[in-house]
């Protein structure tokens, strides 16, 4: 027995290590299994916990509880106004039926009803304090980019007030919630359709501003046409006056005349103006124009005002299209390109990322007479261009090879 033990003792060795390391491979898979469990376990509550910080942190909100879609539609910030107060009102109504809470459950204390109604009354009142005043907080704080985040805000607390009150089963009215949310959406609308008009009112100041420097370049050209007329009068009337003298006259007095009438056409006409095309490659790259309408006499105004000291460089215009109905064919062309805008949220930035040769063919087919220009001169881009690339040889360019300082 002894001499086979020795002889087969390595195999046995051999079947107790393959054991052992059975039993550790069975530990180790154990213990691999229950950390999958625990990082499923952590990794939802990190979920969790990064979706509750969205609701306090104004840099994450936006992109994790996206974009809000309006919830009211009226023509102007009074009817958001009225709306809020509508809202309220309904609230305070609530509030005064003791209809914003609910506790089913008939309570007594020491036996009495009474005093178990008093209970749940001083309860009610600390539990509508508490909401009320994070409500009042999250609609005081909500802005663009924050406002889906307040209302999990308030649904949020909403829902750890009714889980302090869970024992005395004490809970708030759903509908008394909704109104809060309700109030939230139209405080927030009221507040960006303020901002809307603000800017409506800086248009039509600006508008206004065209309107009155249109009249005053007519009664200008008027001027002009009259004093021409009474040159060529004053020369007909005296003798010996050369009739190339004349001639002069009546050619500059036709040209006042023109001046004149379409001055005065525009000033009285409010569809008439031009059309413009522009864009700007050293501020906005190659494939930005836009897309605007003037009523300047000189619409070539529009386009330097457009390229004052607020950008790096002046813009190259590719077409000014006069047209009785200019509004029409501004509003066909932005119609054109309407899912290549810029801007998206505000229609009154009428920039659109689009290359010129779409925008001359939509010319060609919206306005046929229009002359369009596809070039872009960008001098002052070009130039800046070509100083860079001197100073970058200068850069590269071996010591020894600098000219000497004179």
């Amino acid at each position: 027995m002894e001499s086979l033990k020795k002889k087969y003792a390595p195999i046995a060795s051999v079947e107790d290590e393959v054991s052992t390391l059975r039993v550790t491979a069975t530990e180790i898979q154990k213990q691999i299994e229950e950390t999958r469990s625990s990082y499923s376990e952590k990794r939802a509550t990190l979920k969790k916990l990064e979706q509750q910080v969205a609701i306090y942190d104004e840099k994450l909100s936006f992109a994790e509880l996206g974009v809000y879609e309006p919830h009211f539609e009226f023509n102007d910030a009074d009817g958001y106004k009225q709306e809020i107060k509508r809202i309220r009102d309904r609230q305070k109504a609530m509030v005064s039926a003791k209809t914003s809470t609910l506790c089913p459950t008939d309570w007594q204390v020491d036996g009495s009803r009474a005093k178990g109604q008093t209970m749940i009354n001083r309860q009610t009142r600390l539990t509508m304090r508490a909401f009320n005043n994070e409500c009042e907080a999250a609609i005081a704080n909500t802005r663009w980019n924050n406002v889906n985040a307040m209302e999990k805000r308030i649904l949020n607390a909403a829902k750890q007030i009714d889980k302090a009150n869970e024992s005395m089963n004490l809970r708030i009215s759903e509908q008394y919630i909704s109104l809060k949310l309700d109030e939230l959406h139209a405080t927030h609308e009221y507040r960006e359709r303020l901002k809307m008009e603000k800017e409506e009112r800086a248009e039509l100041a600006r508008a206004e501003r065209e309107e009155k420097k249109l009249l005053a370049e007519a009664e200008a050209a008027e001027r002009e046409e009259e004093r021409y007329q009474k040159l060529l009068d004053k020369a007909r009337s005296e003798a010996g006056v050369d009739e190339g003298r004349i001639a002069e006259l009546e050619a500059a007095l036709a040209a006042a005349h023109a001046t004149s009438e379409r001055a005065r056409a525009m000033a009285e006409i409010t569809k008439s103006g031009y059309v413009y095309i522009i864009s700007n490659i050293g501020s906005f790259g190659e494939d930005v124009v836009k897309i605007g309408l003037t009523r300047r006499l000189e619409p070539d105004d529009r386009v330097k005002e457009l390229g004052d000291a607020s950008v790096p460089f002046g813009f190259d215009t590719h077409a000014m299209i006069y047209s009785d109905e200019a509004p029409a064919l501004e509003s066909a062309l932005h119609k054109e390109f309407a899912d290549r805008r810029v801007n998206a949220s505000n229609m009154r930035k009428e920039f659109f990322r689009v290359d010129l040769e779409e925008v001359e063919d939509a010319v060609k087919r919206l306005a046929p007479s229009a002359s369009f220009f596809s070039d872009r001169e960008a001098q002052e881009w070009h130039e800046t261009l070509s100083r860079r690339k001197e100073v970058l040889k200068d850069m590269a360019r071996p010591s020894d090879e600098l000219p000497e300082a004179i």
